[in-house]
Formats: C-alpha cells, structure tokens, sequence
C-alpha cells in the first residue's frame, strides 16, 4: 500500500518561499566571503515554483543562469517566536529546492529577489519527506550535476546555522504559516564561482539530489 501523506508535491504550492543566502562555509570559502553573524534572508516569488520533470525555462535576460542544490524545509502549523528548542513541532518535513539563480543580474543590479525569481526559477521535490523519515537534517548528502556531471558535492552539516536555528530565527520577524518553504542555502560548486564557469545553457538536465529524499530532474529550454 502506497504512503499517503498531508503535503502532495503534485498539488503543493507554498505562499512564501524564505531563503536563507552564505549558509555554507564552503560556499562563503569558494567566493572568499565573510561567514554571516546571523542568517542572510531573501526571498523568491511563488511563480518561480515548477515541479520534478518541469522544464526551466531560461529568459533572454540573463546569459549567466546557474544552479544550487538546497534542503528545504516545509512548515507544518501557524507560528511565531519560537524558541529553536520548539521548531521541530512545527515542521512537517523536508524537500529539494534547485534555487535557479541570473547571477549576471544578481551581481550587476544587486537585486536577489529578481536574479532568483523568474518563472520557473524555483524547481522543488520529487516528494515532501515528513520529518518521521528525516531524523537528523544535519547528516544529508548534496548533491547537483548537469548533464550527469557532478558539480555539487556535500553534507548538510556543512551550514553554519542549522535547520532549526534558521526555522526559529525566521520566526522572530516573520510569522510562518502551514506549507511555507523555508530552503536553506547551498554549498560550495556553483558555477559562478568554479574555475571553468559553466553556467547552465539551454538543453541542459539540470540533477539536484538529497539522501532520503530522493533526485530532481529538470531541463532548460
């Protein structure tokens, strides 16, 4: 008998999308970075959202579109001012987001919000893992390829502030509804920052994995 679970990735569409930026150190070490004293927040707009299979479409605006493999987080319940301590009872579980990023508009008008909210610029699943499933968040290998070449490589105790010390601070400012998106950065190996600069072109298969979650799969056109 197939699991049944309270968030479909088929039907899910999250309200907001919170992201946290420079929450690895080996992300902060590639772009000789300084590590944030407190979790650098941004956000992506809703319209972004494609699912497993979906194509990213890549907009004539951008010549630099790259990629970033993320843990995201799934809030389960209405809340507010929660102490870390408490966030684990207000998570429902856990999915990929591919934070698809123009990094030529990110750097030239220094406007995250529209570098990283095209259309289609937010790739997420295969499936919403419940949190019964995910034990440890902070033991989960990364990974992103295109066109079956690895390009990321990591494990998620790599973040300088975890899932339930992001979740907690978000909540202080922000009150988080059930199904926000919460993605929580990505490691080192994104194109913008590699030797070889290989950002992504079209036809490419773009491949985001996660340990217990599962492989998207997505293509540019």
């Amino acid at each position: 008998m197939s699991k049944t679970y309270r968030f479909d990735i088929r039907t899910y569409m999250p309200k907001k999308i919170i992201c946290v930026g420079m929450n690895y150190r080996s992300h902060i070490k590639e772009q000789d970075g300084r590590f944030p004293s407190k979790p650098v927040l941004f956000a992506k707009s809703s319209n972004a959202i494609i699912k497993d299979g979906d194509c990213i479409i890549y907009p004539p605006q951008t010549a630099e579109l790259d990629y970033e493999v993320e843990l995201a987080v799934v809030i389960d319940r209405k809340m507010k001012n929660i102490p870390e301590s408490e966030v684990i009872d207000y998570i429902y579980g856990y999915t990929i987001m591919n934070d698809i990023t123009a990094r030529d508009i990110q750097k030239e008008e220094g406007q995250w919000f529209r570098a990283k909210s095209f259309d289609t610029f937010a790739p997420i699943g295969p499936s919403i893992v419940p949190k019964s499933e995910i034990v440890n968040p902070q033991n989960l290998r990364l990974r992103s390829y295109v066109n079956d070449e690895l390009r990321q490589d990591a494990c998620t105790d790599d973040m300088i502030f975890n899932v339930f010390e992001l979740v907690s601070f978000i909540s202080q400012s922000i009150t988080l509804e059930e199904g926000d998106l919460i993605a929580t950065g990505t490691p080192a190996g994104v194109a913008a920052f590699s030797k070889s600069k290989k950002f992504i072109k079209l036809g490419d298969v773009v491949i985001c994995e996660i340990e217990k979650i599962g492989r998207l799969v997505n293509r540019v056109i």
